[in-house]
């Protein structure tokens, strides 16, 4: 993650390869869930030109395993490395990013690609705020790459049944938080969810006493 990297601004010029060297290879697992500026600003750096013309570049790419992995890094994990803190630019290309998933699960490049890159097809559904796709990654999850995941997935699924939307992104996309969702956040949003400090059963009983 050098500021003298070979990795091309140009859109034009960037390949599939160039996105999964960075983020499987330089990045790694241990660093695809840490909040780290140096990784957040090189992401930027190497990758912000290829995310604006995403809509272009990720279904040209999207034919391969490979190649639909690379549009999935790009228009749903690197944007959340971008855009960190309250820019709804983090999601913008989740629609995106979903449609790509349902094709690339449709032609089987999920099952194509081990562990744990894998998981990369199944996240656009969990980080969806309708229902049916929370469901469809737990269920992904479940069949396809249990484990750790699998927790997440479920702890997202049923904040969506809770809340109908993720609290955490209220102040991020514009919206007045209600007070089971203040609740949630000043009791630290989904890091609470995760560490346990928070619990299912607390975030179900929270709806009806706050909401």
């Amino acid at each position: 993650m050098s500021p003298n990297d070979p990795t091309p601004r140009h859109p034009a010029e960037m390949t599939p390869d160039q996105i999964l060297t960075f983020w499987l290879t330089e990045v790694g697992p241990k660093g695809w869930y840490v909040r780290d500026d140096a990784v957040d600003a090189a992401t930027t750096r190497r990758f912000r030109a290829a995310w604006d013309d995403a809509a272009t570049l990720a279904p040209r790419w999207a034919a391969t395993a490979e190649g639909a992995l690379a549009a999935l890094i790009l228009t749903d994990q690197f944007p959340r490395n971008m855009f960190r803190g309250d820019d709804p630019r983090a999601f913008a290309t989740d629609p995106l990013a979903l449609r790509l998933a349902q094709a690339a699960i449709d032609a089987g490049h999920d099952l194509a690609t081990p562990e744990p890159q894998r998981q990369f097809f199944y996240l656009p559904f969990e980080h969806s705020e309708d229902l049916a796709h929370q469901h469809r990654a737990v269920e992904l999850f479940a069949e396809r790459m249990p484990g750790e995941n699998l927790r997440h997935a479920e702890l997202h699924r049923d904040t969506i049944a809770a809340f109908g939307r993720f609290p955490w992104r209220n102040a991020a996309l514009g919206r007045a938080s209600t007070p089971a969702e203040q609740a949630v956040m000043d009791a630290g949003g989904y890091g609470a969810l995760v560490s346990g400090k928070l619990s299912l059963a607390d975030l179900a009983q929270a709806v009806p006493r706050l909401g």
